[in-house]
């Protein structure tokens, strides 16, 4: 129990953290906005802000408030449309999107067939299915003003899949000048044809990100589910302002201050869950994956028994206990694409889902001929859901006999620098943890992390390995669900082996808000802030 003086401590910081948002708020803002206004509290800090360019969920839930889709997924997992509709010919090699009536981007320009086949290109050059999918293009062009025509080489079943899924990274469209920009630079503005407004002139990393309706918006008639239906602004304007302290977000979201926080602490859910002016609910019910993953690119983990040490030296029930804590919003795992999904299997997870290889992991370090080389582990401090990972590591990578320096940062210094393949001794780094959620990595071709493409298309990290492209390739391929079961078993076999990452359990994370907010959607990529209304 806290001390009263550790209480009033706490207290006054909390206090204090309040009134240097308020006052930075306020100094940015010289008119006051009229009208209703939901103050939310992220799971993390906005700074990138181009949602092609980066895999961090924050950033796609920036991208789900500026940009839309042409299609995407309901909470029954089927494809819908949302900018357009679709025809498939009847040899399957041909796909046609016709743009809906009356969309504009944000500048007032219509949309465009050649702006949306320049934003699918952008997304697919990085975008795991997008590459996939590309692999079975012949080609991507506008046949005129509103339609979007897709020829294929022979028959791809996932197309409509690939362009609609809900999660990281999302098929956004945006105008051509600025999806001409390569994958690997951020585009220079933000202009989409979404629901909200990105208020550049607001925008404070660190400090808030602000949203306004966008009143030529024109939302489906069908009623919202997931990222699909009808998204209708209820609200004029919505803020996400930094919080990274949890306790000075709990005691604002209690007092009014804020409307919603995306993830409360764990231990602080009971006492968001005993005040009646709050709901408490786990909008993302499919949860996620956390995982950590290694370069390949530098030593010590260019070694493949340097990996497996790694591996073996950790347990999934110690990072889910430090991370989640109670066992109610945790699942020991050691499925790569989900447990209780049609691909789940506990092929070569068995030292993570016991804890039982330290002394094996002390055995593979002494014969790898490891020299010492430390571990740079990146560790934010700044997200409830990725804290605890790397403390949780390197203590267990220490005890296996390495060398670790771990690295306090924040979550999107994070985001930026493992894009970097730099040597660590030059701002690279060895190790970083994140987390999935589910929906994103239940099969081979969704889960980007998987991948064996190296350097030039691999996700940080860069693993490369032929076998595993291949036998994605066969996954695509297969003719029943059967054989995709027999070779994503294949897969995680060989991704165990070469420790292409590691995974480290599933969890769910709540959300809490006040009920003065209604209407309120659930999905694998909340929040998502249409369809809310704010009663006075």
């Amino acid at each position: 129990m806290l001390s009263l003086m550790r209480r009033g401590r706490r207290a006054f910081a909390s206090t204090l953290a309040l009134s240097v948002v308020a006052l930075s708020t306020a100094m940015a803002s010289p008119v006051f906005a009229a009208g209703k206004t939901i103050t939310a509290v992220m799971h993390s800090d906005l700074r990138i802000i181009d949602p092609i360019f980066t895999t961090a969920y924050i950033t796609r839930d920036h991208g789900y408030m500026v940009y839309d889709t042409l299609i995407t997924t309901d909470s029954n997992f089927k494809i819908q449309p949302q900018m357009a509709d679709w025809k498939i010919s009847d040899d399957k090699l041909t796909y046609t999107f016709t743009l809906r009536d009356g969309l504009k981007w944000h500048d007032g320009k219509p949309v465009t067939a050649e702006d949306c086949v320049a934003s699918l290109k952008r997304w697919a050059a990085v975008d795991g299915m997008g590459q996939q999918m590309m692999q079975f293009t012949a080609s991507i062009e506008a046949t005129d003003p509103k339609t979007i025509t897709l020829k294929l080489k022979e028959p791809y079943g996932l197309v409509l899949d690939s362009i609609g899924k809900p999660s990281s990274r999302v098929a956004f469209m945006m105008p051509k000048r600025l999806a001409e920009t390569p994958p690997d630079k951020q585009i220079p503005e933000q202009i989409g044809s979404g629901p909200f407004k990105f208020v550049q002139g607001e925008f404070q990393p660190g400090v808030k990100a602000v949203y306004v309706k966008n009143t030529d918006y024109v939302p489906r008639k069908e009623p919202a589910s997931w990222t699909a239906g009808g998204k209708v602004v209820k609200v004029d304007r919505v803020e996400w302002v930094t919080m990274p302290d949890a306790q000075t977000a709990v005691n604002a979201l209690q007092s009014g201050d804020i409307d919603f926080l995306e993830n409360p602490s764990f231990d602080l859910v009971p006492v968001l869950e005993g005040n009646k002016e709050l709901n408490v609910q786990v909008l993302n019910k499919f949860g996620f994956q956390t995982l950590g993953r290694m370069n390949f690119l530098y030593p010590p983990f260019d070694n493949v028994k340097v990996r497996r040490a790694a591996m073996m030296a950790m347990n999934q029930k110690d990072v889910l206990d430090a991370l989640i804590g109670n066992p109610k919003y945790y699942k020991i795992c050691g499925a790569f694409f989900i447990c209780d999904t049609p691909l789940a299997t506990d092929v070569g997870s068995e030292s993570l889902v016991k804890g039982n290889g330290m002394a094996e992991a002390k055995k593979l370090l002494a014969e790898s001929g490891y020299d010492g080389t430390p571990v740079v582990i990146m560790a934010p401090g700044d997200v409830t859901t990725l804290k605890a990972q790397p403390v949780v590591a390197a203590q267990a990578l220490r005890e296996a006999g390495f060398k670790v320096d771990l690295q306090a940062t924040d979550w999107q210094t994070v985001v930026s620098r493992r894009a970097s393949q730099k040597p660590p001794k030059e701002g690279g780094w060895n190790m970083f943890f994140t987390n999935w959620v589910s929906a994103d990595v239940s099969n081979p071709i969704s889960n980007l992390s998987i991948g064996g493409q190296g350097k030039k298309g691999g996700w940080f990290g860069w693993a490369e390995n032929a076998k595993i492209e291949k036998l994605k390739d066969d996954f695509v391929r297969a003719a029943s669900l059967d054989d995709q079961k027999k070779i994503a078993t294949e897969i995680q076999k060989e991704a165990y082996d070469q420790v292409i990452y590691i995974p480290l359990g599933q969890y769910q994370a709540p959300s809490a808000w006040r009920k003065s907010l209604t209407g309120v959607i659930d999905g694998p990529a909340t929040p998502v802030f249409w369809n809310i209304d704010k009663s006075e």
